[in-house]
């Protein structure tokens, strides 16, 4: 059973619950075994330990790897989503510029990657300037590269409307881009104006929120599970499924979608058909039908055109 609904999503589940569980970590080490310590890294007038704080001093091996494998599976999350459309296994990038989108979203995502690992190497004690170098190169790799996932998804979402959970996604994903950068400006004028504690809250803020964003990747891996061992939306039952999802989406269920009477004379100008078609469906008899034809008619399916 298990077997069966494990899937690719499974790398932004074990990315956040890792990226959430080493943030928790330093926090609760640094308050209780620490008492609050105030490291050396630390300003003068500051009481409250940036994530970098924590992480230079005792728990730095728990802070590279909890920052290694956050990334490294986030990345695999990236790479499958393209993966996956790529094969038909959710819906399909089906311009250039959607697969444009999607692989510069990965080259900005892999450049976070090494910002935020490289951060957690040249701990802010010891290397100062470098640290602050890659803490920039890592909120603008994924704050860039949530801007263009972004534009990708709003993209599908109107080429595929009848799929909600990229609406969702899409909408989850922007209000993450929205709140961090108000909150990555929030926190580099605080640093700049030298009122560290507030600098401090915000960046264990910007960390705690960037969780929810690898969170948020379940939403869009987790359909790949319906199609898994089918031909996916490039395959004929994929493709049957999602045109009868699309059907259903627009309250129209395909079985039972005929021919419509006065409507379709209405909508097309051929109001000498109306004696022949009422209501929801095909009655009577036309002159000059065969009996075979009548009922040929009755369960016709319209195109979606009409």
């Amino acid at each position: 059973m298990l077997r069966g609904i494990l899937s690719y999503w499974i790398f932004p589940i074990i990315s956040g619950v890792v990226w959430l569980g080493t943030l928790l970590g330093l926090l609760i080490y640094w308050c209780t075994d620490e008492h609050r310590r105030h490291y050396s890294s630390m300003e003068s007038r500051q009481t409250i330990a940036y994530i970098s704080d924590v992480g230079a001093s005792t728990l730095k091996p728990l802070f590279i790897a909890g920052c290694s494998v956050t990334t490294v599976f986030l990345d695999l999350s990236f790479g499958a989503d393209r993966w996956l459309r790529h094969k038909g296994r959710l819906v399909p990038n089906t311009t250039v510029t959607e697969k444009v989108l999607s692989g510069i979203t990965i080259v900005f995502a892999i450049i976070g990657t090494c910002g935020l690992i490289l951060l957690s190497i040249f701990d802010t004690a010891r290397y100062p300037r470098l640290h602050d170098i890659f803490l920039l190169l890592f909120i603008a790799g994924y704050v860039i590269s949530a801007i263009f996932i972004c534009w990708e998804y709003q993209r599908l979402g109107m080429r595929y409307r009848e799929h909600r959970v990229l609406r969702i996604s899409f909408w989850v994903k922007l209000a993450f881009v929205v709140v961090e950068i108000i909150l990555a400006v929030a926190f580099a004028s605080c640093s700049y104006t030298q009122h560290y504690n507030p600098a401090a809250v915000l960046e264990w803020t910007i960390a705690f929120i960037f969780s929810f964003y690898i969170f948020s990747f379940w939403i869009d891996l987790y359909p790949a599970v319906r199609t898994k061992g089918t031909g996916g939306y490039r395959g004929n039952k994929g493709m049957n499924e999602h045109m009868e999802h699309s059907r259903e989406e627009q309250g129209i269920a395909g079985s039972d979608r005929t021919l419509m009477g006065e409507g379709y004379a209405a909508a097309h100008g051929h109001g000498q058909r109306n004696s022949y078609y009422s209501g929801n469906g095909y009655s009577g008899s036309r002159p000059g039908t065969a009996p075979n034809q009548q009922s040929g008619l009755r369960g016709m399916a319209l195109p979606n055109d009409f």
